[in-house]
């Protein structure tokens, strides 16, 4: 095998266990619900956790992002556009239940 075939082989590996464990961390939630055996809290903590947990895998196995010197800028990217998008996000609603208040 030349670089370019070991590199595509390695590559195709990655999206396979990426698939696999985001395939693993959708069912599981899925599971939880339907076994209706914990409290509601306690169901909602494991698939917040879980989806956290998804998160990581998405940026590992699809997005190739890691810790690495070279990706933390990408790292860095993603991040503040997630807290520009929480922030907008959450002035809305705050402004929203304001004027509900308001409206009462």
């Amino acid at each position: 095998m030349n670089s370019q075939e070991q590199q595509y082989a390695q590559e195709l590996r990655s999206y396979l266990v990426g698939f696999g464990l985001a395939l693993i961390l959708s069912i599981i939630p899925f599971a939880v619900v339907a076994w209706e055996g914990l409290s509601s809290t306690s169901t909602l903590w494991i698939i917040a956790a879980l989806a956290l947990v998804q998160i990581v895998v998405h940026f590992r196995f699809f997005l190739h992002i890691d810790l690495s010197r070279q990706k933390r800028e990408d790292l860095q990217l993603i991040l503040f556009s997630v807290l520009l998008v929480i922030i907008m996000v959450g002035g809305t609603i705050w402004i929203m239940f304001n004027l509900r208040m308001r409206m009462m």
